[in-house]
């Protein structure tokens, strides 16, 4: 099957027109068919309309421009959720993603699986996203509002600490400017869960890459440790083995069971008994 061509993100003026209405995102929801793009991408093109939107004064031609910020790291359905939600806040949305550089997100929240290029590029292929902004501030201030022109912030409403020591909560201000819209969280997934079930099933998982032709270098594990979850994995393999043929020979005997009755049946019968 054939893929057809990403429409454009950015909508051309027919007319020959300068003015920033011709220069506005579709107006469209998108349905994706090619990766989202990049806000450097959209940059060098035209800045999008300046006038703050109004639900008095709004017109079908003006997409309501939302941001969402995050790590994403280990990206799940329940960060997908939470940008399908911010998309969905309005019936003609422009939705634009921040996501924090590695560098930022060590210092103020600690260390991710995935790197900033590969979050970033996870959040390119979700069909939610508009627009994605590398390097996002940790906070976001009036600046970066003025500079993406955002009418609106989408996250769920739980305060989230502010490590830098701008305040209290990271969307202090963006709640107190009347500029921010709740999310709901997707309960019984997040990255730090994912996380902990690999580290509660560490050994299990460390045998798995090795059987998949990783080292043990490849993995940080110590010569040591590499043979006694080999010691391990063959004790339990020999348990399963043993526990396999006790469940075959009980399997085996509750069939032969009612021809041994039966047998004896007919030897009382035969001998009087």
């Amino acid at each position: 099957m054939a893929i057809m061509p990403s429409p454009p993100r950015i909508r051309q003026t027919s007319t020959g027109g300068d003015g920033d209405d011709d220069l506005l995102p579709p107006t469209e929801h998108y349905s994706l068919e090619a990766p989202t793009t990049w806000y450097e991408s959209l940059s060098s093109l035209a800045a999008p309309a300046k006038e703050p939107y109004s639900s008095s004064s709004a017109s079908h031609d003006r997409p309501v421009r939302v941001y969402a910020d995050g790590i994403y790291d280990l990206f799940h359905f329940g960060h997908a959720r939470a940008l399908e939600q911010a998309k969905k806040l309005f019936p003609n949305t422009y939705l634009l993603v921040g996501c924090c550089s590695d560098e930022i997100t060590y210092t103020y929240k600690g260390k991710t699986v995935m790197t900033e290029a590969e979050r970033y590029e996870s959040l390119r292929h979700c069909k939610w996203v508009d627009e994605v902004i590398p390097d996002a501030p940790w906070v976001i201030t009036q600046e970066f509002i003025d500079k993406h022109n955002i009418d609106y912030v989408a996250h769920d409403s739980l305060p989230y600490a502010d490590a830098s020591g701008a305040g209290k909560d990271v969307y202090e201000f963006v709640k107190a400017i009347g500029k921010f819209k709740e999310t709901k969280r997707t309960d019984g997934i997040s990255t730090s869960d994912i996380i902990m079930r690999i580290v509660k099933d560490y050994n299990e998982y460390v045998m798995r890459n090795l059987a998949r032709g990783y080292t043990r270098k490849d993995l940080g594990v110590s010569y040591v440790k590499e043979k006694q979850l080999r010691v391990n994995m063959g004790i339990t393999k020999l348990r399963e083995k043993v526990k396999e043929h006790q469940e075959k020979a009980s399997i085996w005997l509750i069939r032969l069971l009612p021809q041994l009755q039966y047998g004896m049946w007919q030897f009382r019968v035969g001998s009087g008994k």
